[in-house]
């Protein structure tokens, strides 16, 4: 007759397995804010390359026009842009005779974002100029 003690038990205890979900939770928990850093940094390039991109629409109007005043609307001078950077920032732009402003507020998911809004204006200045934004 078997002994109840000296039967092999298979499988895995509660505690082994709390402490299992423990370990992965602290894992996520450090994981989790780093991916979304990075996926913030990635929206903000689109962002960036979208404000690029509407500077240079302005610059040729200019060309043609010696005035920065005939430009169209920000819909259609950011119609080129990634359906991504119109998602997550509001494109504006502050257009006079010989000067503009571009810029990119950040919404939703992207409002949480360190460097906040994107601008660039006719002379090539960006902002903010620190922090790695552009």
């Amino acid at each position: 007759m078997k002994n109840a003690r000296n039967a092999r038990q298979s499988g895995f205890s509660l505690i082994e397995l709390m402490v299992v979900v423990a370990i992965l939770a602290i894992l996520a928990s450090i994981a989790l804010p780093s991916y979304n850093n990075h996926v913030r940094k990635a929206r903000r390039a689109a962002g960036a390359a979208c404000v690029a991109a509407v500077a240079q629409r302005l610059e040729r109007v200019y060309t043609t026009d010696l005035s920065y005043a005939a430009a169209p609307n920000i819909a259609t001078l950011s119609a080129s842009c990634d359906s991504d950077a119109l998602r997550y920032y509001t494109m504006n732009t502050n257009v006079a005779a010989r000067t503009y402003t571009v810029s990119a507020a950040p919404k939703g998911a992207q409002s949480g974002d360190s460097c906040g809004t994107l601008s660039i204006n006719q002379l090539g200045v960006k902002s903010p100029s620190t922090g790695g934004c552009w």
